[in-house]
């Protein structure tokens, strides 16, 4: 997934999970989610991946993963309200982290922290996963300065389809409901 390339604007890529999540008993079939004990990202200077980030990036963006935002695929939205922010009171965020440029910000300001600095603010746990009932989870990437040049995030999680009792399916539900 491409960073926005404006301050304020937001890139997202939606991915399917329809074939892993079926929050749905049928009989004596039980609902199933997508437990995520963990998430691997890496920031890239090339869409391909196998480059790192350039030392003269400059530029700061928020990054991670909303279960069943249904956001789609865009590019430089305008995203508002909590429900579409990667942020840890959000309770549809899965993962987060900022990132900050190795070079620090366009307008030559310094910062106060070893560059780049990635720094995870939200992750599951291998003991307590996040399990996702609804049908997609979207990457998204909020700008807060403009990259000098375009990064990519890619990311790799690690997941199980588990079975859900009624209840645990219902209280999912809940909270997984925008």
């Amino acid at each position: 997934m491409p960073t926005a390339s404006a301050a304020g604007t937001s890139n997202t890529v939606q991915l399917d999970l329809s074939s892993y999540v079926d929050p749905i008993s049928r009989g004596r079939a039980k609902g199933t989610g997508l437990a995520i004990y963990k998430v691997m990202y890496s920031i890239s200077g090339t869409s391909e991946g196998y480059k790192p980030v350039g030392i003269s990036q400059e530029g700061i963006f928020r990054c991670g993963l909303i279960a069943g935002a249904g956001l789609g695929t865009q590019a430089g939205a305008t995203l508002s309200g909590t429900a579409n922010a990667v942020t840890a009171n959000n309770a549809l965020a899965v993962f987060g982290f900022d990132y900050y440029g190795p070079n620090g910000l366009k307008d030559n300001t310094a910062i106060s922290a070893p560059n780049p600095l990635n720094k995870t603010f939200l992750e599951p746990s291998e003991k307590v996963p996040y399990v996702v009932v609804r049908d997609n989870v979207c990457a998204v990437a909020t700008m807060s300065h403009e990259m000098t040049t375009a990064s990519y995030v890619s990311f790799r999680l690690e997941c199980a389809q588990v079975t859900l009792d009624q209840a645990t399916l219902n209280q999912l539900l809940r909270t997984q409901t925008v």
